[in-house]
Order: C-alpha cells, then sequence, then structure tokens
C-alpha cells in the first residue's frame, strides 16, 4: 500500500479536513433544480448556418467563374 510522506510543510490530517480523493460535503450551496429551456429550432442548429454560408460562397465563386469564362 503506498503512504504518502509527510514532510514538515505538510501538517498531517486534522479533524474536519477532508481526506484526498473524498468531495467535501457541500457547504452553503445555494443552487437550485432548474427547468431545461426548449431547444431553439433552426436558430441554434450550426449545420443549417454552415450550410448556408457553403451555399452562399459556392454561388458567389461560380459568378465569378461565370464572369471569367464570359458566361455572365
Amino acid at each position: 500500500m503506498a503512504h504518502s510522506p509527510v514532510t514538515p510543510t505538510t501538517p498531517p490530517l486534522r479533524r474536519g479536513l477532508t481526506p484526498p480523493g473524498e468531495t467535501p460535503p457541500a457547504e452553503g450551496s445555494i443552487s437550485e433544480a432548474h427547468v431545461e429551456r426548449a431547444d431553439g429550432g433552426i436558430w441554434e442548429h450550426p449545420v443549417f448556418w454552415a450550410g448556408l454560408v457553403l451555399f452562399g460562397s459556392l454561388v458567389v465563386a461560380g459568378y465569378f467563374l461565370a464572369r471569367i469564362f464570359g458566361f455572365a
């Protein structure tokens, strides 16, 4: 079993301190359960916006290619 050495700068555990590896008790917590908000629909889906930007860039690139090759 591994034993962590106690050095002169490391004080031994006192009563009331939480040993390493254990979660201390939640003292003074004021958090409460909250209702999860509804999905924001299309406004919260980045795939839609990324697709829209990609489509727009392809339209602009197509316009410049058409100008270069004399179609517009």
